[in-house]
């Protein structure tokens, strides 16, 4: 096919495209209107949600993981121990590094978000959406799916 031929569906993709960053993007602000505490930064977030998946870990190997200067992630890092949502212990390999770690608060506002977020999202599919229309976004799921695939 040529490229005249071809612009109808690349208009329509790029619409679609358009359209389906529109909606998630909105999606996203409500499902972080109902997790909790919004007044972390992203990077914060960012950072919290690396320790929980990747466990404790030092400053150094934190910036490094996040592609951002050592300076950085102390200031991030300082910034999330006053808020008592991480805290360091001696690196039993290299006594001179701090690991740093979810606190116990933490892990129960990262639960506790997940759960209101879950909670709001159930009841909004059930309120909003009718059996048949649960069916059909069960199938644009696998859709989505199939977009993010490697």
């Amino acid at each position: 096919m040529n490229d005249e031929a071809n612009r109808p569906r690349i208009e329509r993709a790029s619409a679609l495209a358009a359209e389906l960053r529109a909606i998630l993007g909105k999606l996203k602000r409500k499902l972080r209107e109902h997790g909790g505490r919004s007044d972390l930064a992203p990077s914060q977030v960012s950072v919290l949600l690396r320790l929980e998946k990747d466990g404790p870990a030092a400053v150094s190997s934190l910036a490094r993981a996040e592609g951002m200067r050592p300076q950085s992630m102390s200031a991030i890092i300082t910034s999330l121990l006053e808020s008592g949502l991480v805290s360091g212990s001696p690196d039993p390999n290299d006594g001179r590094q701090t690991l740093m770690s979810l606190s116990r608060e933490c892990q129960k506002f990262l639960k506790e978000g997940r759960a209101a977020r879950q909670d709001w999202l159930t009841t909004t599919i059930q309120e909003k959406l009718s059996v048949q229309d649960q069916e059909k976004l069960a199938a644009v799921l696998e859709l989505l799916a199939r977009l993010v695939e490697d």
